[in-house]
């Protein structure tokens, strides 16, 4: 067992915290003119380890805290925030750390405002700050494992990453390199606003990465990264995870496959559309780019245009997608925080009750992820899907699990009546248009189909299309859903790294085969 020391900051430490943060939330209201203000503290206890070829690369057990604050005051409404990182000295003095940051906060707002003022005959599409209203929410919220990650020996996590890439470079003379980075841990996070809402919420989180390349003689070598996790104790690494395998299995299952890759012709392109067949794993990296960021509302409403692009599914509040159809009857997606991926949440990061947002509804465009004030604008409720990495960061509307919903198909079956077609398996690496309305994504391997059977594997490409066209020619949808963990979702200025999880089964359409080599 490992015995934590008292001196070591853990999230229990935030147990003495929730009164100051409640006060905080107290002197907000006494400020003149302050509508509305909300503060986040959060800790997170992580511990990590690295291997690279059988080796010891190294192993950290750290400790994070920080604080974020939003407020809206002024004349003509406006946002002020402020964040910051703490230390475990400061948690010694948080009335007068929250007050600093507060006041901070609420300068902005007043400054914001002001300036808002002045531009308003510039720039008529300034408006004031509106909060769509919410439930008044207390609670608290536990973190679910069966093998508490606090209780790991940091030694035990480096020894599973050793064991784990030595029998990785055993599989075949040619494996070039293995690597295996996991972690183990878990956060708390206080949420409390000027309104009434009180919400601490904890969760766990266990992940690895794992990293192979592999050569057949003097060829261009092969290489995949992949990632397993679940917001779960120790038990994750041991096959209570989307593959159902220890991350053993999984990793000497890629470095087969990579290997195998290794010798494989290259995939070809083609100039037209030819049937292909993704599988889950792949339809994750689909919907994330091509359904998940074109249907968050800050994204669709051009908040994000200057650095991160628009959405093919909302040009403007009169000029959209909404209640059109956007792909064949077979095409389901929402998104659900309360699947048990890396999206899951029970409240999101301005305290709203998370909840199911179906996006699209057999073909059919309905809804947007939100925060309180996308919702306002767009005369809708709030669904709840505000999150930041860290509390010192400002919250934005992420996806949560976003998935594509499962057919009734076996899988089996819908490659057994390709007479001529490809089966794509495994994403990679995505390329996306300014709007997402077309894309190309790379796959881990591609196999021929003819007359229903996988009769030759190709590395080195993908598939690309018309996000509607790929869309309207689903003709074919699995029941083998799956929710796979995205670590490394990336939005927001600046950028903020968010776990978010993306899925769904096997589907049928056309699209442009994408060779990566010629």
């Amino acid at each position: 067992m490992n015995k934590r020391s008292k001196s070591t900051l853990s999230t229990e430490a935030l147990d003495e915290a929730r009164e100051r943060v409640k006060e905080s939330m107290e002197y907000a209201s006494s400020l003149k003119g302050c509508q509305y203000a909300d503060i986040r503290l959060g800790l997170t206890e992580y511990k990590s380890a690295v291997s690279e070829n059988g080796g010891a690369k190294s192993m950290e057990e750290e400790a994070k805290i920080s604080f974020g604050v939003r407020l809206v005051a002024g004349d003509m409404p406006a946002w002020g925030y402020y964040g910051q990182p703490l230390g475990k000295a400061n948690l010694r003095s948080l009335r007068k750390v929250f007050r600093m940051g507060i006041t901070k906060a609420y300068q902005r707002a007043r400054a914001n405002s002001k300036n808002k003022l002045a531009m308003r005959d510039l720039a008529p599409s300034l408006a004031p700050v509106r909060l769509a209203p919410v439930e008044i929410c207390q609670d608290v919220v536990a973190a679910v494992f069966d093998e508490d990650p606090r209780e790991v020996p940091l030694k035990e996590v480096l020894a599973l990453a050793v064991k784990i890439t030595k029998e990785m470079r055993a599989v075949s003379a040619g494996v070039r390199f293995a690597l295996i980075a996991l972690g183990t841990g878990i956060s708390r996070e206080l949420f409390q606003s000027t309104e009434g809402t009180s919400i601490d919420q904890s969760a766990a989180l266990t992940n690895a990465q794992l990293y192979v390349v592999a050569q057949d003689g003097t060829t261009v070598p092969e290489t995949f990264i992949d990632h397993v996790g679940a917001q779960r104790g120790w038990e994750v690494l041991g096959g209570k995870n989307v593959y159902g395998k220890s991350l053993l299995d999984l990793a000497l299952e890629r470095t087969r496959d990579t290997v195998e890759l290794a010798g494989a012709d290259f995939l070809p392109s083609t100039d037209e559309p030819v049937v292909v067949v993704t599988d889950p794993h792949f339809n994750a990296l689909l919907v994330h780019e091509v359904i998940g960021h074109p249907t968050e509302a800050d994204r669709a409403l051009k908040m994000e245009t200057a650095y991160a692009g628009r959405s093919w599914l909302l040009r403007s509040l009169t000029d959209n997608e909404l209640d059109r159809r956007v792909g064949s009857e077979l095409l389901t997606a929402f998104s659900d925080p309360a699947l048990e991926g890396y999206g899951h949440y029970k409240y999101d990061a301005e305290g709203v009750p998370a909840r199911k947002v179906v996006l699209i509804d057999n073909g059919i465009l309905k809804g947007f992820m939100n925060g309180r004030e996308n919702a306002a604008v767009m005369g809708i409720d709030p669904n709840g899907s505000m999150r930041a990495t860290e509390p010192q960061y400002m919250p934005l509307v992420r996806m949560t699990n976003t998935v594509i919903a499962a057919g009734d198909r076996n899988p089996e079956d819908i490659v057994a009546e390709v007479d001529d077609g490809y089966y794509v398996v495994n994403n990679r690496i995505p390329s996306i248009s300014e709007s997402r309305e077309n894309f190309r994504i790379s796959a881990q391997k591609v196999y021929k189909i003819e007359n229903g059977r996988l009769v030759k594997l190709y590395r080195g490409g993908g598939i690309s299309a018309d996000s509607r066209d790929f869309f309207m020619r689903i003709d074919a949808v699995g029941k083998d859903f799956k929710l796979f963990p995205i670590p490394n979702c990336g939005k927001g200025q600046p950028i903020q790294v968010m776990r978010v999880g993306n899925g769904g089964p096997t589907l049928r359409s056309k699209a442009r085969l994408t060779g990566e080599y010629k």
